[in-house]
C-alpha cells in the first residue's frame, strides 16, 4: 500500500508553471473543503442556542474560535506542505503504537460526532422542506454516500468546485435572511467585547469552539495541501505556505460570516422578541416566517441547512480515510469507508429519535459538538510539536512568537474542556447512586488526562528520537573479516530494516582474500539497491519526487557514505515498481559479480503475503546470490 495521503489525489494539481493570479487560484481549494466543517449543522445548533439565549454576548467566542481556527489550520497546512505527510502519519512515526491506537479511536470518535451532526442537520433540512418525518430523513442520508463517490471520480478540483458552490449557497441564503431581519449592528458590535460566562453560557461556548475548531479538520488540511504538486525548493515551499495561508484566511472568514450570521439572526429574531427558549433548529425555522413576515426566509434556511450537511459529509469521508490509513495503514474501498462512517452516525441518531423523540435531536447536536471539543487537545498538541521541530521542518519550523501563541491556544482549549469535564463529573456524582458508573467515569477521566500528558511531554523528552521507520542508518560497520578472492562488483539489496548492518558487513567480507588485513580493496565496487513501491513511483518511476522516494535515497546515501569513508567505491540505485524485475535489471546493467540479499525466514503461507523475491531473483541471474538470514 502506498504511504501517500489520499494517494489517488496526491500531487494531482500542478502549480509549478503558473504565475500571478493563476498561481493563487491553483492553490485555492483545500481550505474551502476544510471550511465546510466550520459551518456544518452542528454549528447551527450551538449558534442558534447561543443567539437565542444570550443575544450577542457570545459573538466574541465566535471571533476567538475563528482566529484559533486560522492559526491551527495554517499550522496543519504547513506540516503537510513541508513534510509531505499528514498529521496521522506523523503521529504514527512519533508515538508508540498503543498511544497511536488511542489517538486513532479519538479521531474516529470526532469524525463520528461530525457525521452525526451532518446526518441530523440534513434530516432536519429535508423535514423542513418536505414535511417528511425525521426518521425517514435520517435514513435517506445514507444515500448521499454516492455523491462523494461520484465526485471522487472527477478529481480534487471538481470536488472543490462543488464544495465552493455549496458554501456560496449557504452564504447567500443567510445574507438574504439578515437583509430581511435588519439586525441592529451597532448593538451586535458590543458582542465582540469579552464577558464573563455563566455555566450554561460556558457549555454553549465550548460547543461553539468544538463546532468551529474541529479536530478532524487538522488531519484533513495536512493531507489536502498535498494534492498540489509544488516545487520542492525552499522558495517553492515558502510560496506554497504563503498561498495556502491566504486560502485559509479567506475560506475561514467566510465560515465566520456564516456562523456570525446565524447567531445574529437568532439574537435579532428570537432573543429580542422574548423567544429565548428557542433552542431547536425546527423552532427557529417555524418562527422565522411570522416574526420576519417573510415566507422566503424559512425556505432559504432549510436549503442552507441541507447544503451545509451535504458539503460536510464529503469532507468527513476524506478525513475518515486519512485517519484510518495514516494511523493503521489500513485502506478500505471509499464506498465501504463512507458507509461505515455514515452507519456509525445514523445508529445513535435513530436510537435518540426512536426512544427519546424528535424533541431531543437538537440537544444531541450540541452534545456532538462538545464531544468534538473534548478531542481537540489530542490533535492540537501533537501538531504544535511537529511544526516546531527544526530537525524535520528545517527552516520552515515556526518561530518562537507563533509557537507561544499556538501553545496559548492549546492551553485555552484544554482549560475550557477541563472545566466542562469537571462540571459534568461533579453533576453526575451528585445525581447518580451507581457506584460502578462513578468508578468507570473516574477511570475514563484519568485515562484521558494520562494520555493528554503523555502526548504533551513525550516529544519534548525524546526530541532526538529518529522516525521509527528511519531508525536504521548510522550503524558502525566493523571491517574485521577476510575472504579467499576479492570480488570486484558486489550488489547489495537493502530493505531498510535494522538487520541491514549485518547484510552490509557480510557483503564487505566477500571483497577480501583470506589471510590479508581488512584494508579497503579499491578494486571492489559496491552497489546499494532499493526498490521504491509507492503509488507515485509506480507511475512516474525515476521521475518520482515523493516523500518516500526522497527518504529512500537519503537512507541509501547514508549507507554509501559509511563505506566511502572507509575508502570503498560505492554507487546507489533506486528501482521502481516490480521488485524482482528491478533487482535483476540493476544487477545486469551494472555487471555485478555477486548479489547479497536478506532472507526473512518466511515459511508456508507467509510466502504468499510477503512474496518469494529471493527465489525469483535467483532464477533470473547468472551470478552467485548470497542469502543472509535475519
Amino acid at each position: 500500500m502506498s504511504d501517500k495521503s489520499l494517494d489517488t489525489l496526491h500531487e494531482s494539481v500542478p502549480v509549478q508553471n503558473k504565475k500571478g493570479w493563476r498561481k493563487l487560484l491553483a492553490f485555492i481549494g483545500p481550505a474551502y473543503l476544510v471550511s465546510v466543517g466550520y459551518m456544518d449543522p452542528g454549528n447551527w445548533a450551538t449558534d442558534l442556542q447561543g443567539g437565542a439565549k444570550f443575544g450577542y454576548q457570545l459573538i466574541w467566542i465566535l471571533l476567538l474560535s475563528n482566529m484559533m481556527a486560522i492559526l491551527l489550520q495554517s499550522l496543519s497546512a504547513r506540516l503537510g506542505i513541508v513534510r509531505r505527510l499528514d498529521l496521522a502519519q506523523v503521529n504514527r512515526e512519533t508515538y508508540p503504537s498503543g498511544v497511536n491506537f488511542a489517538l486513532y479511536i479519538l479521531a474516529e470518535l470526532a469524525i463520528a460526532a461530525t457525521d452525526l451532526a451532518e446526518v441530523l442537520g440534513m434530516a432536519i433540512g429535508i423535514k423542513l422542506l418536505t414535511g417528511m418525518p425525521l426518521m425517514y430523513g435520517t435514513l435517506i442520508t445514507v444515500f448521499d454516500t454516492f455523491v462523494f463517490l461520484f465526485l471522487q471520480r472527477y478529481g480534487i478540483r471538481k470536488m472543490e468546485a462543488f464544495i465552493i458552490l455549496l458554501v456560496a449557497t449557504i452564504g447567500f441564503s443567510f445574507f438574504i435572511q439578515l437583509f430581511i431581519a435588519k439586525p441592529d449592528l451597532s448593538t451586535a458590535i458590543i458582542g465582540f467585547i469579552p464577558t464573563k460566562l455563566s455555566p450554561e453560557a460556558l457549555y454553549i461556548a465550548v460547543g461553539i469552539i468544538g463546532a468551529t475548531v474541529m479536530p478532524h479538520n487538522l488531519y484533513l488540511h495536512s493531507a489536502l495541501v498535498q494534492t498540489r504538486k509544488i516545487e520542492r525548493t525552499n522558495k517553492g515551499i515558502r510560496k506554497s505556505i504563503f498561498y495556502n495561508f491566504i486560502d485559509s484566511v479567506v475560506a475561514l472568514n467566510a465560515a465566520f460570516f456564516v456562523n456570525a450570521a446565524i447567531l445574529i439572526l437568532a439574537a435579532t429574531v428570537f432573543f429580542k422578541t422574548g423567544n429565548q427558549q428557542v433552542a431547536k433548529i425546527e423552532d427557529a425555522h417555524a418562527l422565522l416566517a411570522p416574526l420576519l413576515g417573510s415566507k422566503l426566509a424559512p425556505i432559504l434556511f432549510a436549503i442552507a441547512l441541507i447544503a451545509a450537511g451535504q458539503s460536510s459529509t464529503v469532507t468527513g469521508t476524506l478525513a475518515g480515510q486519512i485517519v484510518m490509513e495514516g494511523y493503521l495503514k489500513l485502506r478500505l474501498n471509499p464506498w465501504i469507508r463512507r458507509l461505515i462512517t455514515r452507519l456509525v452516525a445514523i445508529i445513535p441518531a435513530i436510537l435518540v429519535i426512536g426512544i427519546m423523540g424528535e424533541g431531543r435531536v437538537d440537544a444531541l447536536l450540541v452534545f456532538s459538538q462538545v464531544i468534538l471539543s473534548l478531542q481537540l487537545g489530542f490533535a492540537v498538541i501533537p501538531l504544535i510539536h511537529f511544526v516546531s521541530d527544526k530537525t524535520t521542518m528545517g527552516e520552515f519550523a515556526i518561530g518562537w512568537k507563533v509557537k507561544i501563541l499556538s501553545w496559548l491556544v492549546a492551553a485555552i482549549l484544554v482549560y475550557l474542556n477541563s472545566n466542562l469535564v469537571f462540571d459534568f463529573v461533579g453533576e453526575f456524582m451528585k445525581a447518580s447512586d451507581n457506584i460502578g458508573l462513578k468508578i468507570l467515569l473516574i477511570l475514563l477521566v484519568l485515562a484521558f488526562l494520562g494520555l493528554l500528558l503523555f502526548i504533551t511531554f513525550y516529544p519534548a523528552f525524546l526530541k532526538r528520537q529518529k522516525d521509527k521507520s528511519s531508525d536504521f542508518h548510522g550503524l558502525p560497520i566493523e571491517l574485521d573479516w577476510t575472504q579467499d578472492e576479492p570480488i570486484h562488483t558486489i550488489a547489495i539489496a537493502v530493505d531498510f530494516s535494522v538487520t541491514d548492518a549485518k547484510l552490509i558487513k557480510t557483503a564487505v567480507q566477500q571483497a577480501h582474500p583470506i589471510g590479508f588485513e581488512m584494508s579497503p580493496n579499491k578494486d571492489t565496487k559496491f552497489i546499494f539497491i532499493h526498490i521504491v513501491e509507492s503509488a507515485t513511483a509506480n507511475y512516474l518511476k525515476d521521475a518520482s519526487d515523493d516523500e518516500e522516494t526522497r527518504k529512500d535515497q537519503i537512507r541509501l546515501d547514508t549507507y554509501a557514505n559509511a563505506l566511502i569513508a572507509k575508502g570503498y567505491r560505492v554507487i546507489t540505485v533506486l528501482g521502481y515498481q516490480n521488485r524482482v524485475k528491478e533487482i535483476v535489471r540493476i544487477v545486469k546493467e551494472n555487471n555485478a559479480q555477486m548479489l547479497v540479499m536478506g532472507g526473512h525466514r518466511h515459511k508456508g503461507w507467509k510466502d504468499y503475503i510477503f512474496g518469494e523475491t529471493i527465489e525469483s531473483v535467483r532464477h533470473n541471474v547468472d551470478i552467485p546470490v548470497l542469502i543472509v538470514n535475519h
